[in-house]
């Protein structure tokens, strides 16, 4: 369950409130135990559910996971194919799941969702529609997901907010920008694993403050005891804004 795992066993102090987490080494996994590369995502979707439960119980109130990037579609055609069946297979489950409602948590999809198979939009509409009244655990998922696209699809929705005269034209503030990004809320803390050290266009606008972790397991090996460590450094920051 997303509760019920029992409390962290460490105290931490300055707990994020939003969390974004770069899912990768799933493939690299994989291959570690000679198996097809796909493979590792099945993993990979088990972990999600352990670290959303994880986080609730640390008290972390919204979580931003980053599974599928615009570059993604350029996997190989049978990865890229068992990938989209397991995302439908997975958010289907989350219409029947229970602990969903028990928990409220909501669940929202970030990205050009349109460029996905019409079957897997449709399971996306129902998922947000059955969750969007639901605010205990916030969980977005970015998929078909890239962090310029968002910044450009935001500008293209004002440009034509300016063209039917919705909005002057005069300025384009940063305020109005952030109304029409995907994700407004700002991550505090981002975690990468698999021991890359970059955010790969993630929350490019959204998380030009927020505290970078990475960490050296790969996304389907991370751990419990793992995000405690990185919550514990994220706890021994101080986090300036530029000041």
């Amino acid at each position: 369950r997303f509760k019920g795992v029992g409390k962290m066993k460490q105290k931490l102090n300055g707990i994020p409130k939003h969390i974004g987490i770069i899912l990768d080494g799933n493939r690299r996994f994989a291959k570690k135990l000679m198996l097809k590369p796909w493979k590792g995502h099945e993993w990979g979707a088990k972990k999600v559910r352990k670290f959303l439960r994880w986080c609730q119980d640390a008290g972390i109130k919204e979580v931003t996971l980053y599974t599928f990037s615009l570059e993604n579609f350029n996997r190989p055609k049978k990865e890229f194919n068992y990938l989209m069946n397991l995302f439908k297979k997975e958010f289907t489950n989350l219409l029947t799941d229970k602990e969903i409602e028990d928990d409220k948590v909501r669940i929202r999809f970030v990205g050009r969702i349109y460029l996905l198979p019409k079957a897997l939009q449709k399971v996306i509409k129902k998922v947000e529609e059955k969750t969007k009244n639901y605010s205990n655990l916030k969980v977005n998922i970015a998929i078909a997901y890239s962090g310029r696209a968002e910044i450009v699809d935001a500008l293209n929705k004002i440009v034509k907010k300016i063209k039917q005269g919705k909005l002057p034209g005069k300025n384009i503030t940063e305020k109005e920008i952030e109304k029409n990004l995907y994700l407004s809320a700002e991550p505090d803390f981002i975690i990468r694993t698999s021991g890359e050290q970059r955010t790969s266009g993630f929350l490019l606008w959204q998380a030009s403050y927020s505290e970078l972790y990475f960490s050296p397991k790969f996304w389907p090996e991370f751990e419990k005891k793992d995000l405690i460590k990185a919550l514990n450094s994220y706890a021994q920051r101080q986090r300036r804004f530029g000041r």
